[in-house]
């Protein structure tokens, strides 16, 4: 376990300090393989075809970053990662990066592959995966700007829409996660810091919904309903994590929103933001329905359904306090924040 992580820190990092196309493609292999171990170490026929998906959509990412940056050589002469000039290898960069990652329409794999992983392994995927391909998208300026707004357009759609219908937790988590992607792609060739505000504030809240569920060793939402009797007041502050990620003021969440959607207007771009906020309301309807499961209904209370509430829970409560209290309170910090990252 410690090897796999350090490989999982090591190719972030790899990728992170790298100038040259291939030191960071071989972070982000690196990333890829050490994370795929941690997948499968359940042996269950789900985990395992989770972990083939997973394995096959960044093989094909990699695969086509690799061929990218060596047309860009072959047509510039240059391996530096600033220096991506020719719209060809510019494109194409961009749309590995973004099935890495996992924006719409290259999402499909996230929804099913974070379903087959347990807990744990879904938030290293939905965080720390993350980070990589993002330090390149970031580096990528100017790409095509056309692009990146339709890719965070879709993102913003498809990832409100697919989680209507979901009674999974994880695969709701996976459609937040491309809608909050979509969002921190729509502002990205404005605004970087903005950009990396967003992505700061998606991990804090995904970390502490990841771990209420998993405090709660909940998968879907009846068992939702079954939290109260466990944990009483983490089922009393759940409902306002989950408005957190739904963007609600005064939350944490409200805060990227806000700066996203007044940069987007300074940009010329109303009805752009328009579409973004509107899209915002499908994500916040599946939020405000996993606060109705967990706070307002109370699951029907036989003898087998009473056990496991009564077992105590192992987890650490330190990381969720702290998370949670983030998740919940920075948003009057945002004048300090903002100047930080402009800084």
């Amino acid at each position: 376990l410690a090897i796999l992580l350090f490989g999982l820190g090591l190719g972030t990092t790899i990728t992170f300090a790298s100038t040259h196309w291939l030191l960071a493609w071989m972070g982000l292999e690196m990333n890829t393989l050490a994370i795929i171990p941690l997948m499968a170490q359940h042996h269950h026929p789900r985990a395992v075809e989770a972990t083939t998906k997973y394995f096959l959509t960044q093989a094909t990412a990699a695969a086509t970053l690799l061929f990218a940056s060596v047309t860009n050589a072959w047509l510039t002469g240059q391996w530096e990662i600033q220096q991506i000039t020719h719209p060809l290898p510019s494109t194409m960069i961009t749309l590995a990066l973004a099935l890495k990652i996992g924006l719409a329409p290259l999402h499909a794999w996230l929804p099913e592959v974070l379903q087959g992983l347990d807990l744990t392994t879904g938030l290293i995927l939905s965080t720390w995966q993350k980070l990589a391909p993002f330090a390149l998208i970031l580096q990528l300026q100017p790409s095509s700007s056309t692009l990146l707004i339709i890719l965070g357009l879709t993102s913003t759609l498809i990832g409100g829409w697919g989680g209507l219908n979901q009674t999974q937790l994880r695969k709701i988590l996976a459609y937040s996660s491309i809608a909050h992607l979509g969002w921190m792609i729509l502002v990205l060739q404005f605004s970087p810091s903005i950009t990396l505000l967003t992505l700061l504030t998606y991990f804090i809240m995904t970390f502490s919904t990841f771990l209420v569920f998993k405090l709660n060793e909940a998968t879907n939402i009846n068992t939702l309903a079954t939290s109260w009797a466990k944990a009483p007041a983490l089922t009393a502050l759940m409902p306002l994590i989950l408005l957190s990620l739904g963007g609600l003021p005064p939350l944490t969440g409200f805060m990227p929103k806000w700066l996203i959607l007044q940069e987007l207007t300074k940009q010329g771009l109303a009805p752009t933001a328009t579409l973004a906020a509107l899209s915002a309301l499908l994500s916040l309807y599946f939020y405000l329905r996993l606060s109705y499961a967990m706070t307002l209904t109370i699951s029907p209370n036989n003898l087998t359904g009473s056990t496991p509430w009564r077992l105590p829970s192992t987890q650490l409560t330190y990381p969720l306090a702290t998370s949670t209290a983030m998740t919940i309170c920075l948003l009057p910090l945002t004048p300090a924040i903002s100047a930080l990252l402009t800084s």
